[in-house]
Parts: C-alpha cells; structure tokens; sequence
C-alpha cells in the first residue's frame, strides 16, 4: 500500500482484517463539523480493520489509510471463517485477539474520560513510545482527543521541564 491509500472507506464493506507487516495506518470518522477524529492506530505487527463492517459485513463508517507506504497481509471474512471452523488454534488466536482489543479500548476509553490531556499524553508515550516517530503530530493529537497546538504546547512543555 501507498502512503496515502485508503484500505477501508464508509459506505462500502470492509473485506479484509489486515495485519501490518511493515508500515503505519489509521482509522479515523468525519464528525458532523468535519473534524477528523482518529479511532485507532495500527504499526508493524498490529491489526486494523473497520471491525464493526467487517464482523457483520454492514457499510464501514470510518476511513482507514496509510500513513507510509506499507506492506499488509489481508484476510478475507469467508476464509477468516473458515479457518475459525477448522482450526482450535485459529478460533483462538482470534477469539484472544477480539478480547485484547475489547480491554485495550475500556481502558483508551477510561483513560480519555478521567485523564487530563497531559496525563493521557503521557501514557501514550509510556506506552507506545514506538508510535511517536511514525504517525504525524496531527495524528496523535486527533487520537488524544485534543488540537496539534494543545499538543505542541504539551511537548514543549515537557522539553522545558
């Protein structure tokens, strides 16, 4: 994939969970004041997809994209399945995959409703320090749930201090 290339976009049915072999993407929806708001974040060996369109096989409602060229490998929703009925080992790896996810998400939703924005800041570079080189400023404030200036103020900050 192209930086820049869409893999998911609204209206049409996310076909493929895509693991990321090598690159960068994000999933972002529109707000109806045309603010981009990031919902996921996916680097090297992380999973991403519009999950919500590709488990029911509904209209995707967020854009997926490349944000540098990037090599994936691509499951489709029937041979996903398929191997779920014929391997123990894959309707596992699935089934733990989902709850990672689902506790990964309670706490993004936690931390972004009882966190001020410098502490929710904070624990994305504790965290995913591995991020900060890789996706663009803009990005990582939209997926904070602040502006790039409230963010360029928050690192500025941490440099004087």
């Amino acid at each position: 994939m192209k930086k820049r290339q869409f893999i998911v976009q609204p209206d049409y049915i996310a076909k493929h969970r895509n693991y990321v072999v090598k690159g960068a993407f994000r999933s972002y929806v529109i707000g109806n004041d045309g603010q981009e708001h990031t919902i996921n974040l996916a680097i090297d060996d992380w999973w991403i997809t519009d999950s919500n369109s590709f488990i029911y096989q509904k209209p995707a409602t967020m854009f997926v994209v490349a944000l540098e060229d990037s090599v994936l490998l691509q499951l489709d929703f029937k041979n996903e399945q398929k191997l779920k009925l014929h391997s123990h080992k894959f309707e596992t790896f699935f089934r733990t995959a989902a709850e990672r996810g689902l506790t990964f998400l309670q706490r993004r939703i936690t931390s972004r409703h009882t966190l001020t924005a410098e502490q929710r800041y904070e624990e994305f570079v504790n965290e995913y320090p591995q991020f900060l080189q890789r996706i663009p400023q803009y990005v990582l404030a939209s997926y904070l749930g602040m502006t790039t200036e409230y963010l360029s103020k928050i690192r500025n900050n941490k440099l004087k201090s």
